[in-house]
């Protein structure tokens, strides 16, 4: 977790040109153009969420039950945001949607340590640690995705990538890497629960 928005008092993004929530609309029109997902980008123009850093604790809460419960969470986290437009800062919020993760998938989730880990601190400490590495790397923009292979140094790339050059990225960093041609269509549906239009077409 990078920390995207502390707050709107301080923020500022140079290459996007943004400092307070409404300039965000239009960069995630452009995301939505660009990805072919859909993206509710009024959110910030009727009820902009004043910070990120609440959702971040909450995840890493969740993350440290299990990484299948991260990646769960995570999903239903930026659905609510970026499909519903619902403003997530508020803790209760958070709840709720923890709890909608254990009723879905029972066992999956015990929501008792998942609130005490929120508000004893536990969760704070994990985030913290996620900062501080963002701040060792010299991290600037999001998404960042970091490769690293055994033997070689690690690459970091910042910003949106279409697949192809991934798929360049890891041809040759490991020229031995074999991509599965063949993907569980159904398997994948099942393990998050629904797809989107978007995801259906990369699936064929």
């Amino acid at each position: 977790m990078g920390g995207l928005l502390p707050g709107w008092k301080h923020f500022h993004d140079p290459v996007n040109s943004v400092s307070r929530p409404a300039q965000l609309g239009p960069v995630w029109m452009e995301a939505a153009h660009l990805s072919g997902m859909p993206v509710n980008s009024m959110i910030w123009v009727h009820d902009p969420p004043s910070s990120s850093y609440l959702s971040c604790i909450a995840f890493k809460c969740v993350q440290k039950q299990s990484d299948e419960a991260g990646e769960k969470f995570l999903r239903m986290l930026r659905e609510a945001v970026m499909m519903k437009g619902i403003n997530m800062t508020l803790q209760t919020k958070l709840v709720q949607l923890a709890e909608e993760l254990s009723d879905q998938h029972p066992g999956l989730l015990d929501l008792t340590s998942f609130k005490h880990d929120m508000e004893d601190g536990i969760g704070m400490e994990l985030f913290r640690s996620d900062l501080n590495e963002v701040k060792i790397k010299n991290i600037k923009r999001f998404p960042t995705l970091i490769f690293r292979r055994q033997g070689h140094p690690s690459l970091l790339l910042s910003g949106y990538r279409p697949y192809s050059f991934f798929m360049d990225i890891m041809k040759k960093i490991a020229p031995d890497f074999n991509k599965i041609e063949v993907l569980d269509k159904e398997a994948y549906k099942a393990f998050w629960g629904a797809t989107l239009e978007r995801e259906e077409k990369e699936l064929q």
